[in-house]
């Protein structure tokens, strides 16, 4: 019999994302940035994976639908990375493995850290609308992680299907979290 794979996102999570959204949906765009950035950053202070947070948002009601930490090391699977965690949950939630309903939705993924090969892939199957990313794949790398082999004009791949990309969104403080995950000697994988 083989093992199952259950993927949960820490207790914690419900705290912080109770604490950030209790005036409301988070209506401006350095807000949601900030809280999967915050993620990130708590994520690495609970010992609960590498420092990477992520959360899928309504494009346009900006209501938060599912959040996602990595959990790469805590779960042992190579797969559990924010942006996976976020498009998943946000999948079962809406009961629906499209997430724009078939058009009839716009959804937006705020990330801290540009999505590396296995999460861009999984971006326009998912189908976001609108992709926000803090810091670059140079950064990431810069600490030690492989973030694979993705296209150089990605940016370019996924605006022909539709999807916007915005870049460097509060790149200086996603670039801090991930410098304080290498000092403190996190798992470089």
């Amino acid at each position: 019999m083989f093992p199952s794979l259950t993927l949960e996102l820490p207790s914690w999570v419900s705290t912080q994302i109770e604490a950030a959204t209790a005036n409301g949906p988070l209506r401006n765009i350095e807000e949601r940035m900030l809280l999967a950035i915050e993620l990130s950053a708590q994520n690495i202070h609970e010992g609960s994976g590498g420092p990477f947070g992520a959360a899928i948002f309504d494009a346009d009601t900006h209501e938060l639908i599912a959040p996602g930490v990595n959990l790469v090391t805590s779960s042992h699977a190579s797969i559990a990375h924010a942006e996976i965690l976020a498009m998943s949950l946000a999948q079962q939630r809406l009961a629906d493995f499209d997430l724009s309903q078939q058009g009839k939705r716009r959804v937006e993924l705020v990330t801290s850290g540009e999505p590396c090969a296995m999460c861009f892939g999984a971006i326009p199957w998912a189908g976001l609308s609108q992709l926000v990313c803090a810091a670059r794949a140079e950064d990431v790398c810069a600490i030690g992680f492989d973030e694979g082999d993705k296209p150089l004009d990605w940016v370019d791949s996924l605006n022909r299907r539709g999807i916007s990309v915005q870049r460097d969104l509060c790149r200086d403080r996603a670039v801090a979290v991930l410098q304080e995950y290498s000092k403190t000697s996190g798992l470089i994988y």
